[in-house]
């Protein structure tokens, strides 16, 4: 008999955002009495997860003490110096309590707009169609190749580009095992998908909302807090 496979989610949150800011961690900076972590882990829960794996700095006192929503679910891990080997940690602890074949989403932790609609459209998608599956919005700017002095190059033909957000969903064993095999071939990974696409392993997009923010400099806080006022979540 099949067994059901089960869903997971990873969160790497051991990152300093030194974009953000030089002393301050952006996943703890508070927006409407909870901090972004918080909101992005309490997103995520509101699908049917196993449970949910955050990767954390070695001197993280303070995400274990966070009221976060079905806290039950919660484990922690010590993330890694970037943000591919944070993730990789947090599959490696998946190993010991997962199968190999459940299905795991990966999720920026300071990205705490994502919906309810999109989160469920990408695991929908995924599980139907057996396949790797990123969320994505088309490009909608005009893009120019600028080269030295500030100078345009040339218009960019934006038809076929699409900007990669997160949560990006695989199987753990296929996603564990293409991380591992690009790390070890020194191969820049910027996302799962990134790995995924070294290891020819087909990845499905789907198209996911603008407002699924990642809040990068320190003005981004204030736009992620007015998305979650208007979402009203």
């Amino acid at each position: 008999m099949k067994t059901q496979t089960k869903l997971w989610a990873v969160v790497p949150a051991a990152g300093s955002g030194s974009r953000f800011s030089k002393t301050e961690l952006k996943q703890y900076q508070y927006i409407q009495k909870h901090t972004v972590l918080e909101h992005t882990v309490n997103r995520l829960n509101t699908l049917d997860l196993a449970g949910c794996v955050l990767a954390i700095g070695q001197q993280d006192n303070f995400a274990q003490t966070l009221p976060f929503q079905h806290k039950d679910r919660l484990h922690f891990c010590t993330g890694g110096a970037e943000r591919v080997h944070s993730v990789l940690n947090a599959l490696a602890y998946l190993t010991e309590i997962a199968d190999e074949n459940d299905w795991v989403l990966v999720h920026d932790a300071a990205r705490p707009c994502v919906t309810q609609a999109c989160l469920q459209l990408l695991v929908n998608t995924a599980e139907q169609s057996s396949q790797s599956t990123i969320l994505a919005i088309p490009v909608r700017d005009t893009l120019k190749k600028v080269e030295s002095q500030h100078q345009i190059g040339a218009t960019v033909s934006r038809e076929m580009l699409w900007q990669a957000q997160t949560p990006q969903m695989a199987r753990l064993g296929v996603l564990k095992n293409a991380i591992e095999k690009a790390l070890a071939n020194q191969v820049v990974i910027t996302d799962e998908a990134s790995a995924l696409e070294y290891a020819n392993i087909p990845v499905r997009v789907v198209q996911g909302r603008s407002d699924n923010i990642k809040i990068t400099y320190a003005d981004d806080l204030e736009l992620a807090r007015l998305i979650l006022q208007s979402q009203q979540v």
